[in-house]
């Protein structure tokens, strides 16, 4: 392709060697598509499991950021493929969905494809594989709710939830304080959680971090950080049993609609004026003071006078706060927003035992802390850490648990990890397979080698011979009969899971089985290749 100008200095493109170029059908444009999932899924293959390693991903303006969450190397890797944006997509759904097991369900359809690749060139038609897929992972997903088990937790016995927030946890840089995070997580999730209709709205868990500090100083606050200081630093920094103000009115006068001029030609105007201005701020300020407020936390700014004013007065306030922060403070406090001054009421206000200003270091970084509120049903995380690339790798590994234990009140069955719910599944699909006359037993029996992919990548990136630790377990399981047997990653001498407490969600190991089958089904029914310049 090369630029080049007519002679009126027009620019066109010349398209070299049009004549040679071919466009992929049938089986080579199948064929490409499953090598362009492959490569997708053979980079996340070595960041599964607890001992799998990180990636280091730098941005086009020099941002670097170290992680082996799944969905945040595929969405921060530059994707151009169309096949390769479908696995993107992939581990996004996954991600969306269950907030956990976004390597693995990759691993998975990239594990599916390769089997899907060795039918084809055995001349069976895509669609037929494709069949086979769905009648195999249908006997999974069946197959997980038989050897599923229900954990039974309440408000005062939460080891269930916190052990399998510690499985999620044990693959990510933050294990070696795993116990303590996955503690915080689960406290913050029950806090805002509804038992009775047993759902969980993550929206109400604000997760703040600040560079500084130890990764074991991470905090969970039963109310609201707010990144902000006191508008005035003679204020004061703790405020027991407060009654907070939250406005989205600003401490200015008011602004006419229209252009406007004013012509001041004499000192007694100017005062006027300033008397004017003055009295707006003054009748703001009281307008407070007479509701009872003894904190006003405002989400715009204000100017020196009306900051004096209020220093005057006695009247803390906090500038700039956003409006998510407001909207989980006024749910914290009880309070309600209050877009003008006219409407401010006593019955309006929030309350919080204590508001406290922190500061951290030697540095002059400063934060405010509403604690003891009203309804506790807003909580934080705040994590330390000690630079900002591990603070962001700890707030995806708490988000990760954080899903986990909503989904487990969602939804209370687990299946055991370490690949023994997907050794056993593929022990079930093999027997499966001989009852179908069909062609798609081909492809059921290639589905069943494909739910071997995990276990075999854990082994692999545990530094065991995969193929000879695989065999093992699954020995093990059909001639025990347990189907909680999988692979000893951490090397503590036992193989069954249920010793290890390594355990997983049911719902999100069928979401991963499933998404993985629906993607790998699109793809093998894509036989031809069309570019924009061919419509």
């Amino acid at each position: 392709m090369a630029l080049a100008f007519d002679e009126f200095g027009r620019p066109f493109i010349i398209l070299k060697e049009q004549e040679q170029k071919t466009r992929l059908r049938g089986l080579d444009a199948q064929k490409a598509n499953i090598a362009s999932g492959k490569a997708v899924a053979r980079i996340l293959r070595t960041s599964l499991g607890p001992k799998g390693m990180d990636k280091m991903l730098q941005s086009p303006d020099g941002d670097v950021t170290i992680t082996n969450d799944g969905a945040t190397i595929l969405e921060q890797m530059d994707v151009d493929n169309q096949i390769a944006k479908l696995m993107v997509e992939l581990s996004r759904s996954q991600d969306y969905e269950i907030g956990d097991g976004t390597t693995g369900v990759v691993v998975m359809a990239g594990a599916l494809l390769e089997q899907a690749e060795r039918l084809l060139e055995r001349g069976i038609h895509p669609i037929r594989i494709a069949e086979g897929y769905e009648l195999a992972s249908k006997i999974a997903v069946d197959h997980l709710e038989h050897i599923a088990q229900k954990f039974d937790f309440g408000e005062t016995d939460l080891e269930p939830l916190v052990q399998t927030c510690m499985t999620t946890l044990s693959s990510k840089i933050v294990n070696r304080c795993k116990r303590s995070l996955a503690e915080i997580a689960v406290k913050a999730v029950v806090a805002v959680a509804d038992l009775e209709r047993r759902d969980v709205n993550l929206d109400l868990i604000k997760v703040e971090g600040k560079v500084g500090g130890k990764l074991e100083d991470t905090e969970l606050v039963y109310g609201i950080i707010v990144d902000k200081d006191m508008s005035h630093p003679q204020m004061p920094k703790q405020i027991e049993d407060a009654k907070i103000a939250i406005l989205t009115c600003p401490f200015e006068p008011p602004k006419p609609k229209t252009k406007h001029k004013v012509d001041i030609d004499t000192v007694e105007k100017f005062q006027t004026l300033r008397l004017q201005e003055q009295k707006y701020f003054d009748d703001m300020v009281q307008k407070c003071k007479d509701v009872g407020a003894t904190l006003v936390i405002c989400q715009w700014g204000f100017d020196d006078e009306a900051n004096h004013l209020l220093l005057h007065r006695n009247l803390p306030a906090v500038r700039w706060v956003g409006g998510v922060e407001l909207e989980l403070i006024a749910i914290a406090t009880g309070g309600r927003i209050v877009p003008r001054f006219q409407e401010l009421t006593s019955e309006k206000l929030g309350k919080a035992g204590l508001v406290r200003e922190k500061s951290f270091g030697t540095t002059k970084d400063r934060m405010i802390y509403i604690e003891h509120c009203a309804n506790s049903r807003a909580v934080t995380i705040f994590i330390r850490g000690g630079n900002k690339m591990m603070i962001e790798e700890t707030k995806r590994s708490i988000h990760d648990a954080l899903c986990v234990a909503r989904n487990l009140i969602r939804n209370n069955s687990i299946v055991y990890g370490g690949g023994s719910a997907e050794i056993s599944c593929s022990v079930a699909v093999e027997a499966a397979a001989d009852k179908y006359p069909g062609v798609e037993q081909y492809a059921i029996r290639a589905f069943a080698d494909a739910l071997d992919s995990v276990p075999m990548a854990l082994a692999e990136n545990s530094g065991l011979q995969p193929i000879e630790t695989l065999s093992a377990v699954k020995s093990q399981q059909i001639k025990e009969n347990n189907p909680y047997c999988g692979i000893d990653c951490n090397d503590i001498g036992t193989n069954d899971m249920r010793e290890q407490n390594v355990f997983e969600t049911l719902i999100g190991k069928q979401q991963q089985i499933l998404l993985a089958t629906q993607v790998v089904k699109m793809i093998l029914k894509i036989d031809d290749v069309i570019s924009p310049s061919e419509y």
